[in-house]
């Protein structure tokens, strides 16, 4: 390439990059003064325990469940490989809403399960149990197909070669493959992170109480105007991005060691 051309395609990929990040300024746009009152104050901090709290004990589960699960499918045949992911695609492919009515249908006391929960004393709508559950279903299929692509990177000789050496199959997993697929299966986990953390549309049907930071950003704004999500929305994103950002440069960074 001539440097004429190399300095154009250098050109147009700053623009780019710039029109990626423009929306940014926003933080600096002139709507007045930020709003931190004890109203806005006091619900917003609340969210962000709800968020931070519930998030991460769903992720909790999805790793414990969908770990072993993606370690299945990566060893299944072709076919059931391909059930699996259609299976996997549905609730990433559901609109929110959607996905919320259904969860709130399936799990309230509308349907069969979800009036024996409730008779129970297990409520599955508007609770912390049903935001987990909501953050569960929109998080796990992400997890999952990121968590087999992980385990399908690992060298196929590598654990055939422990196998030889004597090792059982559990002991391969946990001594290869997973060492091996870690900063793949944390790509995976923090792609469902952000997934379920900013997640608005199915938690809103689902558990509008207690309110998570993107559902309490919708009030604030009903309620107050911009100047009352500003400030919480300086939290959502100082809690959202940085993990899965500085998770996809390493893996980056590694994959071209």
């Amino acid at each position: 390439m001539s440097t004429s051309r190399h300095w154009m395609a250098r050109g147009f990929s700053a623009l780019f990059a710039l029109a990626l990040l423009y929306p940014f300024t926003a933080l600096l746009a002139r709507i007045g003064p930020w709003q931190w009152g004890a109203e806005v104050r006091g619900p917003a901090l609340a969210s962000v325990r709800v968020s931070l709290l519930l998030t991460g004990f769903a992720m909790v589960i999805i790793v414990a469940v969908g770990t072993p699960v993606a370690a299945y499918i990566a060893r299944c045949s072709t076919r059931e490989r391909l059930w699996w992911q259609a299976i996997l695609l549905v609730p990433i492919l559901l609109p929110p809403l959607a996905l919320g009515i259904l969860l709130t249908l399936a799990f309230g006391p509308y349907g069969s399960l979800g009036a024996i929960l409730e008779h129970l004393d297990l409520r599955l709508t508007n609770s912390a149990a049903a935001f987990i559950v909501t953050q569960i279903y929109v998080g796990m299929g992400y997890y999952v197909l990121g968590a087999v692509a992980a385990f399908d990177a690992v060298p196929t000789i590598l654990q055939k070669q422990a196998a030889l050496l004597g090792l059982p199959p559990a002991k391969v997993f946990l001594r290869v493959t997973l060492p091996l697929s870690r900063l793949g299966l944390a790509v995976a986990l923090s792609i469902a992170w952000v997934r379920a953390i900013g997640e608005f549309g199915a938690v809103v049907v689902t558990a509008y109480y207690p309110s998570g930071m993107p559902v309490q950003l919708w009030v604030n704004l009903q309620s107050f105007g911009l100047p009352a999500v500003m400030p919480l929305l300086v939290v959502f994103l100082a809690v959202a991005l940085p993990l899965p950002w500085l998770v996809h440069v390493l893996a980056q960074r590694n994959r071209h060691a």
